[in-house]
């Protein structure tokens, strides 16, 4: 091809028209310009045909993600409406003791003493080489405040995990309630967290404790009764953080499943 271009251009110099040499030298370079651009233009759509996959993969995977994190949240959610419960009814046997069973109390602290962490998956799925590939830019944004939505539920999780270890822990041994509620929290209390969904593996039998409070002296305790009062108001506003991250989590899944139908 090129021996064939440079013989017309020799053909048009020994002829000494050099018009019509100027107008076909200027013709070859367009042709060779419009050839790069369709060459370019080419490896262009190639290399967005690529990109296009490599996002179908990302999201598909974030899709499986935010629906496990979705389905851990929901289940530390509904423990902690479980802690509610019993440190409502706990304080209302404060309130009013008469007819209280003590086995009954035994189990609703055990379930107080309950502290559930959110866990999201890690992943480099949004690393920014990743979220370049995502068109949808609302996607590509909550994708990027992912991690500080999910520090305003973690830090709340962390101060109740450490009240009930330097705090709620203390007063329970001080009661000697200590083998009586971990042997409720063991056998009665359905493990979400649990790998292992085998829930009858993991209870065993501790037994109960001769030497603990009896029913009168746990519901006369101040300090028991303070400690019930302060795992409402941390597992309410851990619930209500959980709340606007839930929300978070399906207005992510609902954009996901948007961009994998185009």
């Amino acid at each position: 091809m090129i021996k064939f271009f440079r013989r017309i251009r020799q053909q048009l110099l020994s002829e000494g028209n050099t018009g019509k040499y100027f107008k076909y030298a200027l013709g070859e370079i367009l042709l060779v310009v419009i050839g790069i651009l369709i060459a370019l233009q080419i490896n262009n759509w190639n290399e967005e045909r690529k990109d296009r996959i490599k996002e179908q993969v990302i999201l598909k995977q974030l899709q499986e993600d935010y629906q496990s994190n979705l389905s851990q949240l929901e289940q530390k959610m509904e423990t902690r409406e479980k802690i509610l419960t019993s440190a409502f009814r706990l304080l209302r046997a404060f309130d009013n003791p008469v007819g209280i069973v003590r086995d009954s109390i035994i189990q609703d602290l055990a379930m107080v003493r309950n502290d559930p962490t959110f866990d999201p998956i890690q992943n480099d799925l949004t690393s920014s080489e990743n979220l370049r590939l995502i068109r949808n830019e609302e996607l590509k944004r909550l994708l990027s405040n992912w991690s500080s939505d999910v520090v305003g539920v973690i830090e709340i999780e962390v101060v109740w995990t450490k009240v009930v270890n330097e705090q709620f822990d203390p007063i329970i041994s001080d009661l000697g309630l200590g083998r009586d509620i971990y042997n409720s929290f063991i056998n009665d209390i359905d493990h979400y967290w649990l790998l292992n969904k085998n829930i009858n593996e993991y209870k065993e039998e501790i037994g109960t404790s001769s030497l603990g409070a009896t029913l009168n002296e746990i519901l006369t305790s101040k300090k028991l009764e303070s400690m019930i009062s302060i795992s409402i108001a941390n597992n309410k506003g851990a619930n209500l953080q959980s709340e606007a991250l839930r929300l978070r989590i399906l207005e992510i899944l609902d954009l996901i499943e948007d961009e994998l139908k185009k």
